[in-house]
């Protein structure tokens, strides 16, 4: 067969068997029995490796392939993935109908989706071609798994419309693939995946392609993540925009006009729950009209117009066989409860955390005792009452300690707190939990140093505080268990790259009491550098809206301590810089900037900036960025591909600039 012939049976194929995956896979109404399919990939095999250059990424031969990954890169999401809040009864769901109609008026209608039990996921397109997948992560920036989302048949290659896209949705495990594949591991003797949705997770997190192909994952797709690319006003509208586009969306959604219509949704799907082909822990509620829901906005971690009914916890029974004692990284003792072994909402559940002494003597909790254990949110185990009637007199009261049962100093409850604590600095868990909190992903985000790396290395003495983290060598680590060479060197680089992390991640990953993530960026963009920060009075920092006098008492307090001073000083001379990179934003009053007191609204692609610079840039100059255009909107910036938000702006005559305008400006 010449080249000229070649081509055109190869896109004959890619484009047959295209048709039958969408048929199979998304439709579920294959058009050709298994053996076709398979005998026609065959034959585009062939081709496609007697005609190398034939073969195109959009190809169904595709599917898998590539070499098997180090690592995963880092994807900053353009537009944060944020999470829904919840509703755990009716009362919930009536308060959130009520807002959302005091808030856009009476005239709104909702849809109602399944909640999957999987992993949520962003799929990238560039003119109709699949570019790239992420996980959610924390919610600005997600994992690239690309070459895993390929493997999912559900997912297209090419669109059926050449449109650059972002789709959000949920890749889960159907439950026939979880069974396949714990039958499988039973026979291989490895341990079990507890549920679908652990074991679609791990897949997507396989470095090799081939593994995660072999899982056979599915996916939903749920949301269009940059809506203003295509003409929707509604929700719904922009869900069967992506099933025209041939994404697999689910079809048991339903638009509903009241709240009635929600619950009795709700209720339907609570009974049938056990006849899906899949996992689901809930139901989501969205108000459908986008036009609203761009004047609802959102919260710093979930849009106002959304909320996820989480379905009532299962309760089973089991016996508290005893209470284990731990030590967090601020001294506090928390009480777990060991529990005889029980499957609680599809897991294997052993311990509970019992919070505080106050708890278990107002549960009247006591060693032996038969208790009811559910999932809080299907996640959180706990235990809820105890079966008293059940008491055979062999049960045992449990008084908490007066010691520190890791460094035998006296515990103390501060006034006001109904925790104990253990106030010795030098306490080992303390010290522990401390360098697990320094290196996590909010804080110094070191690669590769997760909780019993950091574990193996305090037990070895190889590290006692997080100055000897930057101390390590290739040679000590190179001698733990479980450690190879190219870890090793992942590890030293991720470690050294961490030092050059922006002020507020090491004021976060010291661990001052009451200072979260927030608070610390807040400090660092007011301060500019530790020096600063370190010489802070309380009247200084109480200055600051968000501080008040306990955080700024603790701030305090943490800098005084002679052994603070001492760990910062073997920071700064590790090479860790102690200065916030970021922008510091000011005050319209404070800015002579145009962008002061406007507000702003970014809409389409820009191309040499991303959303999150141009944003932190706008407001670094006294400007704030809103998601939606309104009466209200100053400026619209206008990138590529710009849709219902530039319409808007010039049907409200609203000043409009392109990218080279803002940039400009900006520069200026």
């Amino acid at each position: 067969m010449d080249l000229q012939s070649a081509e055109q049976r190869v896109k004959e194929l890619q484009n047959q068997l295209s048709q039958y995956g969408y048929e199979y896979y998304v439709l579920d109404n294959p058009s050709v029995p298994d053996a076709e399919y398979d005998r026609l990939m065959q034959e585009l095999l062939k081709l496609e490796e007697e005609f190398p250059e034939l073969k195109t990424p959009d190809s169904p031969s595709q599917r898998v392939g590539g070499a098997v990954l180090d690592m995963f890169e880092k994807v900053e999401h353009t537009i944060p993935m944020l999470s829904l809040g919840n509703a755990f009864n009716e009362q919930d769901l009536r308060d959130f109908d009520a807002r959302i109609r005091k808030a856009v008026g009476e005239n709104v209608s909702y849809v109602c989706e399944l909640k999957i039990d999987g992993l949520a996921v962003s799929l990238r397109y560039e003119d109709g071609l699949f570019a790239q997948g992420s996980t959610r992560g924390d919610g600005t920036i997600g994992e690239d798994i690309t070459a895993n989302i390929r493997t999912i048949q559900s997912v297209p290659l090419r669109l059926k419309e050449p449109i650059s896209i972002e789709v959000r949705g949920e890749a889960y495990m159907p439950k026939r693939s979880f069974e396949a594949l714990n039958k499988a591991r039973q026979e291989r003797g490895e341990e079990l995946f507890a549920n679908p949705r652990n074991a679609a997770a791990g897949s997507l997190r396989q470095l090799d392609p081939k593994i995660a192909a072999s899982r056979k994952l599915d996916t939903f797709l749920y949301n269009i993540g940059n809506p203003e690319v295509i003409d929707v006003a509604a929700h719904s509208e922009g869900l069967d925009y992506l099933d025209r586009l041939g994404f697999k969306t689910n079809k048991e959604r339903r638009k509903c006009s009241t709240i009635e219509d929600v619950l009795k949704y709700i209720k339907e799907w609570t009974e049938k729950r056990p006849q899906l082909p899949y996992e689901i822990d809930g139901i989501v509620i969205k108000l459908d009209s986008l036009e609203q829901q761009a004047a609802l906005g959102t919260t710093a971690k979930s849009p106002r117009w959304a909320i996820a009914y989480k379905f009532p916890a299962e309760e089973v029974v089991t016996t508290l066989l005893d209470i284990e004692l731990s030590v967090g990284r601020t001294g506090v003792i928390t009480p777990t409860a060991i529990l005889e072994p029980v499957k609680v909402a599809g897991t294997t559940v052993q311990r509970a955390s019992l919070h505080n002494e106050d708890l278990i003597r107002e549960k009247d909790i006591k060693i032996g005792d038969k208790v009811v254990v559910k999932k809080a949110g299907d996640i959180i185990p706990e235990v809820v009452n105890v079966l008293a009637d059940q008491r055979t007199g062999e049960e045992r009261e449990f008084h908490m300690p007066t010691h520190c049962p890791e460094c035998e100093s006296e515990l103390v409850r501060l006034e006001g707190e109904v925790a104990l604590r253990c106030i010795n600095p030098k306490c080992p868990a303390q010290i522990r939990e401390g360098l697990i909190h320094f290196v996590s992903r909010d804080a110094m985000n070191i690669d590769g140093l997760g909780e019993k790396v950091i574990s193996q290395l305090f037990a070895e003495q190889l590290i006692s505080d997080v100055a000897d983290i930057y101390k390590l060598t290739y040679e000590q680590l190179i001698s733990l268990e479980r450690m190879g060479a190219k870890s090793v060197s992942n590890l030293l680089e991720a470690i050294e790259a961490s030092k050059a992390n922006s002020l507020e991640k090491l004021v976060f990953g010291l661990g001052i009491r009451l200072v979260g993530a927030k608070a610390a960026k807040t400090l660092a963009q007011q301060f500019g550098s530790m020096d600063r920060l370190a010489a802070a009075s309380k009247d200084d920092l109480t200055a600051i809206n968000e501080i008040g006098d306990k955080m700024a008492d603790s701030i305090v307090n943490y800098f005084e301590m002679e052994e603070a001073q001492e760990l910062i000083a073997e920071l700064k001379a590790a090479g860790v810089n102690m200065d916030y990179k970021g922008a510091k934003p000011v005050s319209a009053e404070e800015s002579d900037s145009v962008f002061a007191g406007k507000t702003v609204v970014l809409t389409g692609k820009l191309e040499q900036l991303s959303r999150n610079e141009a944003k932190e840039k706008i407001e670094a100059l006294g400007g704030n960025v809103a998601g939606s255009v309104s009466k209200k909107t100053h400026l619209v910036v206008a990138g590529a591909d710009a849709g219902s938000k530039l319409t808007k702006a010039q049907e409200l005559g609203i000043e409009i600039w392109d990218e080279e305008k803002l940039l400009e400006e900006l520069n200026k």
